[in-house]
């Protein structure tokens, strides 16, 4: 078979006359030398071009503005040595201690009122005590130890008896104090004795040659006591909880600290709204009229000569030409509105002046309030320039705008306060849950964890219903005959004993502003108030005084207060423990299901007999 042949190849190609198979080749380049310098320069060939877009970006405005090279300023660092509490008498601060433990620390709740309760620290004094007795052979040959147990014993509860109800309610608190009771010592008892000015003596048959042997212990259990556990000192009928610093009506911490001014005097700063937590900076403000009683040295400047650096972060635009940002940040992704001025500000920071800004490094002894007495900066000139304070020039009004400062006079400095990095927080003692309930129109202060007699927390809603369990064993429902109607008139609904109520009322002397009160709601079983478990909500109770709370601190979103103890170690590696309060904030609002002018079936499904005579 022969190939046909095209005479006219156009004209068959355009009538298709024949098939035909395409064949296409790829281009490539051939690079003419292995040298790549030239492609790198981004040559423009259009020289015109180039000089219009410099004109259009700004490149031929100059300004007399060139890069810092050096710097040189004079820093003044004091230390604090001065402590106040709200509204207790300035005192000197422990250098022995960090500064979050003397500004958190709160009372040891070893009793409720009457009622006794951390018996592990108790038990922890006791067993400290008999061993320093029973390391002397003189005081064990005259049965010392055994006279210390009978005389601070821990009595066993009783069941039949109200006031014990909090002891024999919950399984495995009775279960501790029946295995301690006749063979474990009330260490605390013996403490408090030794605190008021009494003698470790005072009752024990011992001859009095070695009473002073045994008087010399006192102090060694008390210091060993004291250091243990840090609490508050200079406990006074006007100040039972002593130097605390926690405001239960606001629910933070106020406290202020003042170190040495480097013109004489003090410099007073006040930490007014310290939630507990991590003591930082910022936490603090300066109190130009305030006063601690201060009279230290007035530190003197020193010098020095630094080389600032250009402030850096991921994601910010570079200088060079070949240079790639970190895609890491995505400053694109950023949605401000027109009324979030912060991030507006952020992000022109970002995009706009980032390489105009430098960093001085300044290193400051931990602990210490650090300020600038003077700063010089020398450019590439070789000019140099005295620098002021932000807030010191013309403008000086409240519009002004200012950053990592303390106070309004732009000199107040930089304080690094004397704490730790690192504080391990243990379990939680008490959480207390302040939230509104609008359907009530209450706010409600929800006990979620609770401190046992035991010292250990336990769940509020099951320590509620095992007092409620044991309350019924001592009151139990009369009996009855038949209802006599199928429904029952019922005042209000219950809530669970854990839930105590804080009702509005006015502050007094003025008819529009509001505070919550704390009030009770009446038991389910017998009909006696209702009283809180935790110190927090405590407050006042046992002495008799009302106990109120701000209305702005509870929020439509709540607030949540919790207790626990805290260890760290200081600088000479000293172990600190101290027990503290902190507040966060809470996860909204909650409903009680409490309600009024009830009408409740008296049948099997409804109340039993002995339910309907106690309505």
């Amino acid at each position: 078979m022969t190939e046909p042949r095209i005479a006219d190849l156009a004209t068959a190609l355009r009538d298709r006359a024949h098939p035909a198979v395409g064949i296409w080749n790829r281009l490539e380049g051939r690079p003419r030398t292995t040298d790549f310098d030239r492609a790198l320069r981004a040559e423009v060939r259009d020289a015109l071009w180039l000089l219009t877009r410099q004109w259009q970006l700004g490149e031929f405005q100059g300004a007399d503005a060139g890069s810092p090279v050096t710097a040189r300023y004079a820093v003044t660092t004091s230390t604090p040595d001065r402590f106040r509490p709200e509204g207790g008498p300035p005192e000197p601060l422990p250098a022995d201690r960090p500064l979050e433990t003397v500004a958190e620390r709160r009372p040891l709740p070893f009793a409720f009122g009457a009622e006794r309760t951390s018996f592990d620290l108790r038990l922890a004094l006791g067993r400290r005590w008999l061993k320093l007795v029973s390391d002397s052979a003189v005081l064990r040959a005259h049965d010392v130890p055994e006279q210390f147990v009978a005389r601070y014993p821990v009595a066993p509860p009783d069941p039949a008896v109200e006031a014990d109800l909090p002891l024999v309610a919950h399984p495995e608190v009775w279960a501790t104090l029946q295995a301690l009771a006749g063979r474990g010592m009330d260490g605390y008892l013996l403490y408090r004795h030794l605190t008021a000015g009494g003698q470790p003596s005072d009752g024990i048959d011992l001859p009095r040659p070695h009473r002073a042997t045994l008087n010399a212990l006192g102090p060694r259990l008390t210091s060993w006591f004291d250091q243990l556990i840090d609490h508050p000192t200079g406990v006074t009928t006007e100040r039972p909880d002593g130097d605390t610093t926690w405001n239960a009506r606001r629910l933070e911490h106020s406290f202020a600290v003042s170190a040495p001014a480097p013109g004489g005097g003090e410099q007073v700063l006040t930490a007014a709204e310290y939630p507990g937590g991590q003591l930082d900076w910022y936490a603090f403000a300066t109190d130009p009229g305030g006063s601690l009683d201060g009279a230290g040295p007035a530190p003197v400047p020193a010098g020095r000569t630094v080389f600032p650096a250009p402030v850096g972060y991921a994601g910010m635009p570079l200088p060079r030409w070949w240079a790639l940002e970190d895609g890491n940040t995505n400053f694109a992704a950023v949605t401000p509105d027109s009324t979030d001025l912060a991030r507006l500000v952020f992000l022109e920071f970002a995009l706009v002046f980032s390489n105009d800004w430098y960093q001085l490094p300044c290193d400051v002894p931990a602990g210490t309030l650090a300020t600038i007495q003077g700063l010089a900066v020398t450019d590439v000139f070789g000019q140099r320039r005295w620098i002021t304070p932000a807030g010191t020039g013309e403008r000086q009004d409240w519009q002004r705008w200012s950053m990592f400062t303390l106070g309004t006079d732009g000199g107040t400095g930089l304080l690094l306060p004397p704490g730790t990095p690192k504080v391990a927080t243990g379990p939680v003692l008490e959480d207390v849950a302040l939230v509104r309930d609008e359907n009530a129109n209450l706010v409600w202060g929800i006990e979620q964890t609770v401190q046992l007699a035991n010292g250990g927390g336990r769940n509020g809603d099951e320590a509620a219903a095992e007092s409620i369990a044991q309350r019924r064993r001592l009151h139990p429902p009369s009996g009855g005959g038949d209802p006599r109607a199928d429904v029952a008139y019922r005042i209000a609904s219950s809530v669970p004993e854990n839930w105590i109520p804080f009702i509005p009322v006015h502050v007094p002397g003025d008819s529009r502003s509001v505070q919550l009160q704390r009030a009770a709601m009446p038991s389910e079983v017998d009909g006696t108030p209702v009283r809180p478990r935790t110190a927090l909500l405590r407050e006042g109770l046992d002495a008799g005084r009302p106990y109120f709370i701000n209305e702005e601190e509870v929020a439509r979103t709540g607030t949540r207060v919790t207790v626990a103890f805290n260890r760290t170690r200081w600088r000479d590696g000293r172990v600190v423990v101290w027990l503290s309060a902190q507040r966060a904030t809470g996860h909204g609002e909650r409903s009680s299901g409490l309600a009024f002018d009830l009408l409740t079936e008296t049948s099997a499904q409804g109340l039993s007999s002995a339910e309907w005579d106690a309505q």
